[in-house]
Protein backbone atom coordinates (compact mmCIF):
# COMPACT_ATOMS: atom_id res chain seq x y z
CA UNK A 1 0.00 0.00 0.00
CA UNK A 2 2.64 2.56 1.47
CA UNK A 3 6.42 1.70 0.62
CA UNK A 4 9.56 2.92 -0.67
CA UNK A 5 10.51 6.50 -0.59
CA UNK A 6 7.99 8.87 0.61
CA UNK A 7 8.22 12.51 1.42
CA UNK A 8 7.20 14.86 4.00
CA UNK A 9 6.37 17.73 1.87
CA UNK A 10 7.47 20.96 2.62
CA UNK A 11 4.90 24.09 2.25
CA UNK A 12 6.06 26.72 -0.25
CA UNK A 13 5.55 30.25 0.74
CA UNK A 14 5.89 33.71 -0.66
CA UNK A 15 7.53 36.04 1.32
CA UNK A 16 4.80 37.27 3.33
CA UNK A 17 4.48 33.87 3.95
CA UNK A 18 1.05 32.97 2.32
CA UNK A 19 1.27 29.82 0.84
CA UNK A 20 2.61 29.96 -2.54
CA UNK A 21 0.22 27.00 -4.80
CA UNK A 22 1.59 27.80 -7.86
CA UNK A 23 5.02 26.84 -6.29
CA UNK A 24 3.71 23.78 -4.70
CA UNK A 25 2.01 22.40 -7.80
CA UNK A 26 5.01 22.26 -9.73
CA UNK A 27 7.05 21.05 -6.62
CA UNK A 28 4.47 18.23 -6.45
CA UNK A 29 5.05 17.24 -10.17
CA UNK A 30 8.67 17.54 -9.46
CA UNK A 31 8.82 15.11 -7.02
CA UNK A 32 6.77 12.32 -8.71
CA UNK A 33 9.04 13.23 -11.54
CA UNK A 34 11.87 12.42 -9.57
CA UNK A 35 10.61 8.83 -8.49
CA UNK A 36 8.70 10.01 -5.04
CA UNK A 37 6.37 7.14 -4.12
CA UNK A 38 4.34 8.80 -2.01
CA UNK A 39 3.61 12.27 -0.92
CA UNK A 40 2.86 13.87 2.87
CA UNK A 41 1.46 17.01 2.98
CA UNK A 42 0.82 18.82 5.88
CA UNK A 43 3.17 17.45 8.75
CA UNK A 44 5.60 19.15 10.52
CA UNK A 45 7.70 19.35 7.67
CA UNK A 46 4.69 21.15 6.08
CA UNK A 47 4.57 23.45 8.84
CA UNK A 48 0.38 21.90 10.05
CA UNK A 49 1.52 23.89 13.57
CA UNK A 50 1.27 27.31 11.91
CA UNK A 51 -1.15 27.13 9.31
CA UNK A 52 -5.32 27.90 9.73
CA UNK A 53 -7.36 25.06 9.44
CA UNK A 54 -8.62 26.91 6.05
CA UNK A 55 -4.86 26.55 4.76
CA UNK A 56 -4.40 22.91 5.91
CA UNK A 57 -7.45 21.37 3.90
CA UNK A 58 -6.77 23.85 1.04
CA UNK A 59 -2.64 22.17 1.17
CA UNK A 60 -4.15 18.80 1.15
CA UNK A 61 -7.24 19.06 -1.83
CA UNK A 62 -3.85 20.93 -3.85
CA UNK A 63 -1.93 18.12 -3.55
CA UNK A 64 -4.57 15.17 -4.16
CA UNK A 65 -5.30 17.19 -7.03
CA UNK A 66 -1.70 17.50 -8.47
CA UNK A 67 -1.03 14.08 -7.99
CA UNK A 68 -3.83 12.71 -9.20
CA UNK A 69 -3.38 9.17 -8.45
CA UNK A 70 -0.18 9.17 -9.87
CA UNK A 71 0.96 8.11 -6.05
CA UNK A 72 -0.47 7.81 -2.78
CA UNK A 73 -0.87 10.99 -0.46
CA UNK A 74 -0.79 10.08 3.23
CA UNK A 75 -2.46 13.80 4.99
CA UNK A 76 -1.36 14.86 8.17
CA UNK A 77 -4.20 14.25 10.13
CA UNK A 78 -3.01 15.11 13.77
CA UNK A 79 -4.30 17.01 16.72
CA UNK A 80 -4.03 16.96 20.24
CA UNK A 81 -7.56 17.25 20.29
CA UNK A 82 -9.67 13.63 18.89
CA UNK A 83 -12.45 15.87 18.09
CA UNK A 84 -10.05 17.94 15.71
CA UNK A 85 -8.32 15.01 14.59
CA UNK A 86 -11.54 13.54 13.30
CA UNK A 87 -12.37 16.56 11.82
CA UNK A 88 -8.98 16.84 9.65
CA UNK A 89 -9.51 13.02 8.72
CA UNK A 90 -12.57 13.49 7.40
CA UNK A 91 -11.90 16.20 4.96
CA UNK A 92 -8.74 14.19 4.02
CA UNK A 93 -11.14 11.25 3.23
CA UNK A 94 -14.02 13.88 1.28
CA UNK A 95 -10.83 15.64 -0.19
CA UNK A 96 -9.66 11.76 -1.52
CA UNK A 97 -6.20 11.06 0.42
CA UNK A 98 -5.04 7.76 0.08
CA UNK A 99 -4.46 7.91 4.10
CA UNK A 100 -3.98 9.67 6.87
CA UNK A 101 -1.19 10.66 9.38
CA UNK A 102 -1.80 10.65 12.74
CA UNK A 103 0.82 12.17 15.24
CA UNK A 104 0.64 11.05 19.09
CA UNK A 105 -0.96 13.93 21.07
CA UNK A 106 1.71 16.42 21.86
CA UNK A 107 1.67 18.88 25.26
CA UNK A 108 -1.65 17.48 27.14
CA UNK A 109 0.53 13.51 27.41
CA UNK A 110 -1.97 11.14 27.52
CA UNK A 111 -1.33 7.76 28.73
CA UNK A 112 -0.91 4.72 26.91
CA UNK A 113 -4.79 4.24 27.49
CA UNK A 114 -5.50 7.73 26.06
CA UNK A 115 -3.50 6.75 22.87
CA UNK A 116 -5.20 3.81 22.64
CA UNK A 117 -8.68 5.36 22.71
CA UNK A 118 -7.85 8.66 20.71
CA UNK A 119 -6.67 6.50 17.58
CA UNK A 120 -9.22 4.12 18.05
CA UNK A 121 -12.53 6.87 18.33
CA UNK A 122 -10.23 8.21 15.04
CA UNK A 123 -10.12 4.64 13.13
CA UNK A 124 -13.97 4.69 13.99
CA UNK A 125 -14.93 7.79 12.81
CA UNK A 126 -13.05 7.79 9.12
CA UNK A 127 -12.87 4.87 7.26
CA UNK A 128 -9.37 5.52 6.05
CA UNK A 129 -6.51 4.15 6.29
CA UNK A 130 -4.52 5.62 9.04
CA UNK A 131 -0.68 5.63 9.89
CA UNK A 132 0.44 6.07 13.46
CA UNK A 133 2.99 8.98 13.87
CA UNK A 134 5.28 7.73 16.90
CA UNK A 135 7.53 10.92 17.47
CA UNK A 136 8.36 11.38 21.14
CA UNK A 137 11.05 13.78 20.10
CA UNK A 138 8.27 16.26 19.64
CA UNK A 139 5.13 14.93 21.55
CA UNK A 140 6.86 13.90 24.33
CA UNK A 141 4.58 10.90 24.58
CA UNK A 142 6.12 7.45 23.21
CA UNK A 143 3.48 4.80 22.42
CA UNK A 144 4.51 1.38 23.42
CA UNK A 145 4.69 -1.76 21.20
CA UNK A 146 2.01 -3.23 23.23
CA UNK A 147 -0.34 -0.04 22.64
CA UNK A 148 -0.12 -0.47 19.21
CA UNK A 149 -0.39 -3.89 19.28
CA UNK A 150 -3.64 -3.76 19.94
CA UNK A 151 -4.35 -0.70 17.75
CA UNK A 152 -3.18 -2.97 14.18
CA UNK A 153 -5.98 -4.93 15.27
CA UNK A 154 -8.12 -2.04 13.80
CA UNK A 155 -9.15 -2.49 10.34
CA UNK A 156 -8.48 0.87 9.50
CA UNK A 157 -5.08 1.14 11.26
CA UNK A 158 -2.17 -0.06 9.02
CA UNK A 159 1.01 1.27 9.93
CA UNK A 160 3.23 3.32 11.71
CA UNK A 161 5.48 6.17 10.89
CA UNK A 162 8.50 5.13 13.45
CA UNK A 163 10.92 8.34 14.25
CA UNK A 164 12.06 7.17 17.28
CA UNK A 165 15.33 5.78 15.51
CA UNK A 166 15.28 3.52 17.92
CA UNK A 167 16.52 0.29 15.44
CA UNK A 168 15.02 -2.88 18.01
CA UNK A 169 11.55 -1.02 17.99
CA UNK A 170 10.55 -2.26 13.97
CA UNK A 171 11.74 -6.12 15.39
CA UNK A 172 9.52 -5.91 18.16
CA UNK A 173 6.49 -3.83 15.98
CA UNK A 174 6.60 -6.65 13.18
CA UNK A 175 6.81 -9.59 16.22
CA UNK A 176 3.91 -7.84 17.93
CA UNK A 177 1.89 -6.01 14.94
CA UNK A 178 2.58 -8.92 12.23
CA UNK A 179 4.11 -8.65 9.46
CA UNK A 180 1.65 -7.55 7.17
CA UNK A 181 1.50 -3.56 9.64
CA UNK A 182 3.23 -1.21 7.45
CA UNK A 183 6.44 0.47 8.99
CA UNK A 184 8.01 3.90 7.66
CA UNK A 185 10.42 5.42 9.15
CA UNK A 186 10.32 8.50 10.31
CA UNK A 187 14.41 8.85 10.69
CA UNK A 188 16.72 10.00 7.57
CA UNK A 189 19.41 8.85 8.95
CA UNK A 190 18.03 5.14 9.62
CA UNK A 191 16.49 5.15 6.39
CA UNK A 192 18.41 1.68 5.26
CA UNK A 193 18.84 0.70 8.98
CA UNK A 194 15.24 0.34 9.53
CA UNK A 195 14.43 -1.09 6.20
CA UNK A 196 16.76 -4.04 7.64
CA UNK A 197 14.95 -4.44 10.57
CA UNK A 198 11.69 -5.04 9.14
CA UNK A 199 10.64 -1.46 7.57
CA UNK A 200 9.45 -1.19 4.13
CA UNK A 201 9.99 2.39 3.34
CA UNK A 202 10.44 5.95 4.62
CA UNK A 203 8.60 9.38 5.15
CA UNK A 204 11.61 11.57 4.32
CA UNK A 205 13.13 15.49 4.86
CA UNK A 206 15.76 15.37 2.61
CA UNK A 207 13.85 13.74 -0.42
CA UNK A 208 12.31 17.19 -0.76
CA UNK A 209 15.76 18.02 -2.15
CA UNK A 210 17.16 14.60 -3.11
CA UNK A 211 14.16 12.57 -4.07
CA UNK A 212 15.91 10.86 -7.12
CA UNK A 213 18.70 9.42 -4.69
CA UNK A 214 16.09 8.71 -2.03
CA UNK A 215 14.27 6.96 -4.73
CA UNK A 216 17.34 4.96 -6.16
CA UNK A 217 18.08 3.49 -2.84
CA UNK A 218 14.83 2.18 -1.82
CA UNK A 219 14.95 0.57 -5.24
CA UNK A 220 18.38 -0.71 -4.84
CA UNK A 221 17.75 -2.16 -1.32
CA UNK A 222 14.59 -3.98 -3.38
CA UNK A 223 16.43 -5.35 -5.70
CA UNK A 224 18.88 -6.73 -3.26
CA UNK A 225 21.75 -4.64 -4.37
CA UNK A 226 22.88 -3.47 -0.46
CA UNK A 227 26.66 -2.47 -1.45
CA UNK A 228 24.38 0.23 -3.85
CA UNK A 229 22.11 1.27 -1.62
CA UNK A 230 24.85 1.88 1.28
CA UNK A 231 26.87 3.95 -1.43
CA UNK A 232 23.69 6.47 -1.97
CA UNK A 233 23.47 6.48 2.31
CA UNK A 234 26.80 7.36 2.22
CA UNK A 235 26.56 10.10 -0.09
CA UNK A 236 23.10 11.41 1.84
CA UNK A 237 24.78 11.47 5.36
CA UNK A 238 25.94 14.94 5.18
CA UNK A 239 22.95 16.09 4.02
CA UNK A 240 20.65 14.43 6.74
CA UNK A 241 23.11 16.35 9.07
CA UNK A 242 22.42 19.74 7.82
CA UNK A 243 18.66 18.84 7.49
CA UNK A 244 18.77 18.95 11.18
CA UNK A 245 21.27 21.31 12.78
CA UNK A 246 18.26 23.36 13.44
CA UNK A 247 14.83 22.67 13.65
CA UNK A 248 13.18 21.49 10.67
CA UNK A 249 11.50 22.79 8.53
CA UNK A 250 13.91 25.53 8.37
CA UNK A 251 17.27 23.87 7.05
CA UNK A 252 15.02 22.24 4.36
CA UNK A 253 12.92 25.18 2.76
CA UNK A 254 16.29 26.55 2.37
CA UNK A 255 18.08 24.21 0.41
CA UNK A 256 15.13 23.45 -1.32
CA UNK A 257 15.11 27.28 -2.43
CA UNK A 258 18.69 26.52 -3.94
CA UNK A 259 17.01 24.14 -6.50
CA UNK A 260 14.70 27.25 -7.48
CA UNK A 261 11.70 25.04 -5.32
CA UNK A 262 9.89 27.69 -3.66
CA UNK A 263 11.54 30.47 -1.01
CA UNK A 264 13.20 29.48 2.26
CA UNK A 265 10.25 31.22 4.01
CA UNK A 266 9.23 30.02 7.72
CA UNK A 267 6.38 31.40 10.20
CA UNK A 268 7.10 32.23 12.64
CA UNK A 269 8.32 31.13 15.47
CA UNK A 270 10.69 29.75 13.19
CA UNK A 271 13.33 31.93 12.60
CA UNK A 272 15.66 32.47 9.27
CA UNK A 273 18.34 29.77 9.51
CA UNK A 274 21.99 30.95 10.93
CA UNK A 275 24.61 31.54 8.32
CA UNK A 276 26.43 28.84 9.55
CA UNK A 277 23.37 26.25 8.52
CA UNK A 278 23.36 28.13 5.08
CA UNK A 279 26.81 27.26 4.87
CA UNK A 280 26.91 23.55 6.28
CA UNK A 281 23.49 23.08 3.85
CA UNK A 282 25.42 24.35 0.62
CA UNK A 283 28.39 22.26 1.50
CA UNK A 284 25.99 19.27 1.76
CA UNK A 285 24.24 20.01 -1.19
CA UNK A 286 27.69 20.31 -3.17
CA UNK A 287 28.63 16.87 -2.04
CA UNK A 288 26.00 14.86 -2.69
CA UNK A 289 26.06 16.56 -6.08
CA UNK A 290 23.05 18.33 -5.93
CA UNK A 291 24.24 22.01 -6.64
CA UNK A 292 27.64 22.81 -8.93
Amino acid sequence: MFKGSLVALVTPMRADTSIDEAGMEAFIDWQISQGTQGLIPVGTTGESPTLTHEEHKRVVELTVATAAGRVPVIAGAGSNSTHEAIALARHAKQAGADGILVVTPYYNKPTQEGLFLHYSAIADAVDIPLIIYNIPGRSVVDMSVQTMARLAKHPNIVGVKDATANLTRPLHTTRDCGADFIQLSGEDHTALAFLAAGGVGCISVTANVAPRLCHEMHVAWQRGDIQAAMVIQERLLPLHDAMFCETNPGPVKYAASLLGHGSDVCRLPLAPVAESTRVQMRAAMVKAGLLN
